[in-house]
């Protein structure tokens, strides 16, 4: 059972834009925070972007300003979209739902996003 299909990603030159979508079960998605999530290769995962079911974002630093998450609750989706992207930005993004320092369910196969120089 797919609970989590990401798509969106692709190659872009450094000051470009994409925009990211992500389609979640109603199980994982109804009534909670839902997040952005990115892996760079050798490095930990890491949360870039939240929002809470009422829509209230919350980004790290590495991203503020620059990254702009939403949601569409009768999609059941999130997006992420990124302009003025850096080749630091440069990694597979996935979503899930953030419980604490852990995840409400498997990751899905995320979207590569590479951003040239």
């Amino acid at each position: 059972q797919v609970q989590l299909v990401e798509s969106g990603g692709g190659l872009v030159q450094a000051g470009g834009s994409l925009r990211l979508s992500c389609v979640a079960s109603v199980t994982i998605f109804s009534g909670n925070t839902m997040g952005w999530y990115r892996q760079a290769p050798g490095k930990p995962r890491e949360l870039v972007a939240s929002i809470t079911s009422s829509g209230s974002p919350n980004y790290a630093d590495s991203i503020q300003g620059r990254f702009t998450i939403s949601r569409d609750n009768a999609k059941n989706t999130i997006d992420l979209q990124m302009n003025s992207l850096k080749p630091e930005d440069t990694a597979v993004y996935y979503c899930n739902r953030p419980i604490g320092r852990f995840v409400a369910a498997s990751w899905g196969q995320g979207t590569q996003v590479t951003v040239s120089s």
